[in-house]
């Protein structure tokens, strides 16, 4: 029987560059003959593509923060269900853009709803199914907006104030510094070679990738 895979995650504000972090990453896991699957939230499921859209559509402006953290659950127990356990199960790396930090960050701290509640939900959602490995890319929103040009406004998370990215932000370095030995903080600001580097570095010294 295959060893069990690993789970890897991607995290940070808007702008922070993790696209093309999980770009190269890709590249070179393909280019090491890792068995991979890349996924993102919420999506990678017919499901989960649906919730994704009403979540993001800016026409949902008066969705409540409780529906909010639910939608966003309820896409990640399909996923993790449909295709990320399987994927584990054949010793796969699994590569998520965004899991249950950002649920955290975003629903827990910037929407008000609390850690024990977003905790309880990701319990409920994930069921034994956690990160082995997460990489914070951080930069201050302020920096992440500047860099990609501006708030894209069709998308309702990314258009809200930049009061809320603020305390997203706050949010995501509150995680890292509660577990330090899962979520491994990178300087967003580096240029990507280095920010890769780095995360390579991290993957091997884990025993993660040879």
């Amino acid at each position: 029987m295959r060893e069990q895979g690993k789970l890897i995650t991607l995290e940070g504000c808007e702008g922070v560059g993790k696209s093309t972090q999980i770009r190269m990453l890709q590249a070179y896991l393909d280019e090491a003959g890792c068995e991979t699957l890349f996924v993102r939230e919420p999506g990678s499921t017919s499901i989960g593509e649906r919730i994704r859209a009403l979540l993001i559509d800016p026409s949902h402006r008066d969705m409540h923060a409780r529906c909010e953290a639910l939608l966003y659950c309820a896409a990640r127990a399909q996923m993790i269900e449909s295709v990320v356990r399987p994927a584990l199960r054949r010793g796969t790396i699994v590569v998520c853009d965004r899991f249950i930090d950002s649920t955290y960050a975003y629903q827990g701290i910037a929407r008000n709803l609390g850690g024990e509640a977003i905790a309880a939900l990701n319990r409920f959602a994930c069921d034994d199914i956690a990160p082995d490995l997460t990489f914070f890319l951080d930069l201050p929103p302020e920096q992440g907006f500047r860099r990609k040009g501006g708030a894209d406004v069709a998308d309702r998370m990314e258009g809200e104030a930049l009061a809320f990215h603020q305390d997203v932000y706050r949010g995501y370095c509150a995680a890292a510094e509660r577990e330090p030995q899962r979520i491994v903080r990178i300087d967003a600001s580096a240029d990507a070679q280095s920010i890769h580097a780095q995360i390579v570095q991290c993957l091997r010294a884990r025993g993660i990738v040879r």
